[in-house]
């Protein structure tokens, strides 16, 4: 009380609330006054904010993983869910077809196990196993961002993350696999010591033809036990752990090859190891170990074992890895009808002659729904535990049944069915060469298309080949447009398999000295049956995982390769190859049906195939009759080695089964398709009339062609008389050997011009593809 006057509270209250409202103002007021923080304050702020939510959620982080690894459990290595039989079904998905049953899981010790293998194992997949920790974070982190960016795949890079991915997780490459896997990795390498580690991924790795682990690896490799691995053995499965289809030498030459140089550096690292010495590296170097011959279960008994190899090749070229068909639980629906597989054995039993050796005469036939391309049924030869070749897909020499792509080729250039050919025999090629010969060196003068192809004639299709601007080449690309595969796999591959060795546009491409199978001859002619539009053949229509999830489901992408009318023409001449042609024997069927027969010849001039393929508007059908390797003699293995006789029969008693119980369906007649010829000397041969002192023969020009519309009329049905004389095989062409074609009696064809033979033979330029 400075002035001696006493404060009232009233106005010690006021000065008070006055003061605390002043100070708020002031507060607001130097928030409002303070100059505004620069970017560099901002930018610490921001950066103080980042560091203190980054913490946090570290902490997150962090607890999650401490959480996520306490709680995870290393499951028992031997639970059966992670070998899932995979299973292959008939069409329609009901029917069972068979499986990839896998081999008994026998767990051995870890000391049982041969040190080599020990040893191999770890010099090939990882070098610093007994020293790391288990875990390769860099490789993770590669590994995932180059799958995330949809690279190539790329997988564990250490044993143990390697027995992690294939013991407890799915074959998915993603972000939380990556992250589980490193969990568990560590988990693993925390609680079980390094051999323990070796020892369950030896007993647990898939090594190929359904084996998993050493034990079932060694049976199945080598018949015998893991214990008694030697060097050489052990290396080879260490080799082909890494990728079983890959180094498989079962596989094949490439395989074999790519197997022993894996197999080389293997022992070089075993060697810089100092695993094994110098002279067990020198002479396990020398060769490969021998594979002795397995023998197959029962399960791939007669023709299911080829059906299941043929599911299992096509399943990995749809991208489905080894592990996940053999023991992935698939179900796999096939094309295949048990209807038609049977009607394809049964007819070949019904046919084939007495004293029929299978391990010496292969019989193959292949049928093809047109307008979809499944395969429905198929023979592969003798019975798959005997042989694991199957002729239906490596096929043999197509002869004659070639030619309705050179037909088809010529009436796209602009010739017609009734343009005639030079039909005598022996034809001289322009460039010189040995000359080209009929069967039986016969002559037939000058001929139209339908009667060359009826009796198939060889000159006639060497004619219309050099007739045509580039001929050789379009014969191919018409081929390869229809469903026949070129002579190496395209940029977009198809067909069973995907290419036809030979397949080379020479003079003589038309008559047959390529290789083709006859799966894929059969769904040429399917383009036939289906008025000129093709599809690829296939033979898995969808493919469901173990969860229920579709993995795959074939979708049907048909393309015209041919005009219709030029396809309807072809098949036109193709069913006069059934009613007078050289085909007669499958007028047995007693439905509309329409086919070629054919032959080939080896190098030595000896007849080599001998096929017949045909077809309704249900079904296409190709058969083959081959013998030893595919490219022997077949005189005196077949009482007649021509197409018209086993081939064509064969054909007929597969189609009656394969159809019982269908509708009986026509074929369209020709449609009589009018072209520019590209080459003069081709017109249909002019009419004789009854020559009078006045009448001069003339000859119409070919730019009437037009006017003059007549149908070539349907043949008598009285079958011409074949008796299948022996006959004196042809010469051969300088680069390509023709076929023999069935010897028949010409049938008697309005449309068929008959008389003196004409001379000419259309363009006399060199031949194409140097034949």
């Amino acid at each position: 009380m400075v002035d001696g006057k006493r404060k009232s509270p009233s106005a010690s209250r006021s000065k008070n609330g006055a003061g605390a409202a002043g100070a708020k103002q002031g507060w607001w007021a130097r928030r409002r006054d303070r100059e505004p923080r620069t970017l560099k304050q901002r930018l610490k702020r921001a950066a103080l904010w980042t560091v203190v939510a980054t913490v946090a959620l570290g902490l997150v982080g962090l607890t999650g993983l401490v959480i996520a690894y306490r709680t995870i459990d290393i499951p028992d290595p031997n639970e059966e869910f992670l070998t899932e039989t995979t299973r292959v079904y008939y069409a329609g998905g009901k029917a069972e077809l068979g499986q990839f049953a896998v081999q008994k899981r026998d767990s051995i010790d870890y000391e049982e196990m041969p040190q080599f293998v020990k040893d191999a194992v770890v010099a090939s997949e990882n070098q610093t196993f007994w020293t790391d920790s288990g875990l390769d974070p860099k490789g993770i982190l590669r590994a995932a961002f180059s799958n995330a960016q949809g690279n190539s795949k790329q997988g564990a890079s250490t044993i143990t993350q390697q027995y992690v991915k294939i013991l407890y997780l799915t074959q998915d490459r993603t972000w939380s696999r990556k992250a589980k896997e490193a969990l568990l990795s560590l988990k693993i390498k925390n609680q079980l010591s390094k051999k323990q580690i070796l020892e369950g991924y030896l007993n647990t790795i898939y090594f190929g033809r359904g084996a998993y682990g050493i034990q079932a690896a060694a049976q199945a490799y080598f018949n015998r036990d893991a214990a008694d691995l030697n060097l050489r053995q052990s290396v080879v499965l260490a080799a082909v752990l890494n990728n079983p289809a890959r180094f498989d030498p079962a596989n094949g030459e490439d395989a074999r090859a790519r197997l022993e140089a894996r197999y080389e550096r293997i022992l070089s690292a075993m060697l810089d190891m100092g695993t094994i010495e110098p002279e067990q590296a020198a002479e396990a170097a020398e060769q490969l170990p021998k594979f002795p011959k397995i023998k197959q279960g029962n399960t791939y008994a007669g023709q299911k074992g080829h059906a299941l190899t043929m599911v299992r090749k096509e399943l990995a070229r749809l991208g489905f890895s080894e592990q996940q068909i053999n023991g992935g639980g698939l179900k796999v629906t096939t094309t295949f009808t048990k209807k038609a597989m049977d009607a394809a054995a049964e007819g070949v039993k019904q046919v084939r002659p007495e004293g029929f050796s299978p391990k010496q005469l292969h019989v193959a036939v292949a049928s093809v729904e047109p307008g979809t391309g499944a395969v429905r049924g198929f023979y592969g030869g003798q019975d798959y535990l005997d042989s694991q070749i199957n002729w239906a897909v490596a096929g043999g020499q197509a002869g004659s049944t070639f030619k309705p792509f050179a037909l088809a080729a010529g009436i796209e250039s602009g010739f017609e069915l009734r343009d005639t050919f030079d039909g005598n025999s022996p034809y001289d090629l322009p460039g010189g060469g040995r000359p080209i010969e009929n069967q039986g060196d016969r002559s037939y003068g000058r001929v139209n298309l339908l009667k060359a192809t009826e009796d198939s004639i060889n000159t006639a299709f060497i004619d219309l080949t050099l007739a045509m601007p580039d001929g050789p080449e379009k014969i191919v690309a018409t081929a390869n447009r229809m469903g026949i595969p070129p002579a190496k796999p395209a940029a977009r591959p198809f067909g069973f398999p995907t290419s036809s060795p030979g397949l080379e546009p020479n003079t003589g491409v038309s008559l047959g000295s390529q290789t083709v199978s006859p799966i894929n001859m059969a769904n040429g002619y399917a383009t036939l049956a289906n008025r000129g539009v093709a599809t690829d053949p296939f033979i898995i229509e969808k493919v469901v995982d173990a969860d229920g999830v579709v993995r795959y489901d074939h979708k049907v992408k048909d393309r015209r390769a041919i005009r219709e009318g030029v396809a309807d023409d072809v098949g036109f001449a193709l069913q006069q190859v059934v009613k007078v042609g050289s085909g007669t024997a499958a007028r047995g069927l007693n439905r509309p049906a329409a086919g070629k027969t054919g032959t080939a010849t080896n190098g030595k001039g000896e007849v080599s195939s001998a096929w017949f393929v045909g077809y309704t508007p249900q079904l296409s059908t190709a058969v083959m009759y081959v013998r030893g390797k595919g490219n022997e003699q077949l005189k005196d293995w077949l009482p007649s080695y021509f197409g018209g006789r086993y081939p064509a029969e064969t054909w007929t008693a597969v189609m009656e089964r394969a159809l019982e119980g269908t509708e009986v369906e026509s074929l369209p007649p020709a449609a009589n398709v009018k072209g520019e010829a590209p080459n003069d000397g081709h017109e249909p041969a002019p009419p004789k009339p009854s020559p009078t002192p006045k009448e001069k023969k003339t000859k119409k020009p070919k730019k009437e062609r037009k006017t003059e519309e007549p149908r070539p009329s349907t043949p008598p049905s009285t079958p011409p008389s074949n008796p299948n004389p022996t006959p004196t095989l042809p010469t051969d062409l300088p680069t390509i050997t023709p076929p023999p074609d069935d010897p028949s009696t010409p049938g008697t064809s309005p449309s068929a011009p008959r008389g003196t033979p004409e001379p000419g033979r259309g363009r006399q330029d060199p031949p194409r593809g140097g034949a």
